[in-house]
């Protein structure tokens, strides 16, 4: 079953043939007393108390520094693919409009008390020029978010609002067709925003690519497409991107999922995007482990066994007759995680579906306090450099 989501991933008005999603049906955690003075009057067993607690915060790490060496020494510091060694991102797709990314994140980070590791925003593949924001890679607002965020760039071989004929096709991209007018101009950015910035970006292309065929050609096509614009990139020296592969996790398409991935050479990371969708698909309520742990383990069994994994899109629908579940639902996430091998980032979608029941953003103040509660586990708070 296919539908299409009312409105842009940048959040802008609704486009014709806006994007389109595969139905994903999900298979299948006595406060310690401490002394708060010690009266002393020898200033020898003063110093030497002070030396022995200064010894154990060294070898402990600062507070929320998480499992693992300490924060402050380098095992934790992300490795060259932006890898958290000892724990895991999380991040969100915010919804947005063309010019407010940077009011709508702030104002997510302080409902969810604190700041995003990374933001996940979607872009097209029409002309990158003018004034439009939906065919450029790393706009202004992008860029100042990612001063202190990492950016997930998501790319899709579409063209919103364009004509059928304006819509790009994986053939026609793995020929070269879209090298100078798309690709390169792409290309050319993100290594100029790594050469002035010193970073390096997550970059999608075709999430959820599963879903786009056949009307964007075959599997061999897309895995040629993927393979063009990872080497295009690499020949214009653009040497600052995450090579993110990004799929529904719907087990139905597990064929799909092996004869589309583009091989470990042109991969560094492997996200799936799974749900508890409840009522929107008239499934049962299925809690954050069932919607995470059979994707997780087939593609660990099937697709690789040791790149890093991200939770490229989660979140939960809410229910209505049990208001309590959703903040519930979130509870369960830092103890989950911990139990998947090689997920190493978590980003929380926090708006709706198309169809009624389908609103999957965090739904009360609840909700709000236990995602808050979830993501201040110190496995989630790692140093970002």
């Amino acid at each position: 079953m296919r539908f299409v989501r009312p409105f842009r991933r940048d959040g802008a008005p609704p486009a014709p043939d806006a994007r389109h999603r595969g139905l994903r049906v999900p298979r299948a955690r006595g406060p310690v007393s401490r002394r708060r003075r010690l009266l002393l009057t020898s200033a020898t067993v003063v110093g030497a108390v002070l030396v022995a607690v200064l010894a154990l915060t060294n070898a402990s790490g600062p507070p929320g520094s998480g499992p693992g060496p300490s924060a402050t020494g380098g095992e934790c510091r992300p490795t060259d693919l932006l890898e958290p060694p000892c724990g895991a991102w999380f991040g969100a797709f915010v919804p947005h409009g063309r010019d407010d990314l940077e009011d709508r994140v702030l104002a997510y980070e302080k409902r969810v008390g604190r700041r995003l590791d990374i933001v996940y925003t979607y872009h097209d593949m029409s002309l990158p020029e003018g004034t439009r924001r939906e065919g450029q890679l790393l706009t202004p607002e992008e860029q100042r978010v990612g001063e202190d965020r990492m950016l997930l760039l998501s790319w899709e071989s579409k063209w919103w609002g364009g004509t059928e004929g304006q819509q790009p096709t994986w053939k026609e991209i793995a020929a070269g067709e879209l090298d100078e007018s798309v690709i390169d101009v792409q290309a050319r950015r993100i290594k100029d925003y790594g050469e002035r910035t010193g970073k390096k970006v997550f970059l999608s292309f075709d999430l959820e690519m599963d879903t786009r065929t056949p009307d964007n050609g075959t599997p061999a096509e897309y895995v040629k497409a993927y393979r063009h614009i990872h080497d295009r990139f690499e020949r214009l020296g653009a040497d600052n991107v995450v090579w993110t592969w990004i799929v529904t996790g719907y087990l139905n398409h597990a064929g799909l999922f092996e004869r589309m991935y583009p091989g470990d050479g042109y991969v560094d990371w492997i996200g799936y995007n799974q749900y508890n969708y409840y009522r929107c698909h008239e499934t049962d309520w299925l809690t954050f482990a069932r919607t995470q742990r059979a994707t997780h383990a087939w593609i660990r069994k099937n697709i690789s066994g040791d790149k890093p994994l991200m939770l490229s899109e989660f979140g939960t629908a809410a229910d209505p007759s049990r208001p309590e579940r959703q903040a519930e639902w979130y509870a369960q996430v830092p103890r989950v995680l911990k139990d998947l091998d090689g997920v190493k980032a978590a980003l929380q979608w926090n708006h709706r579906d198309p169809g009624p029941h389908c609103d999957l953003a965090l739904a009360d103040d609840a909700a709000w306090r236990s995602l808050r509660e979830a993501v201040a586990d110190p496995y989630l708070n790692q140093p970002l450099g």
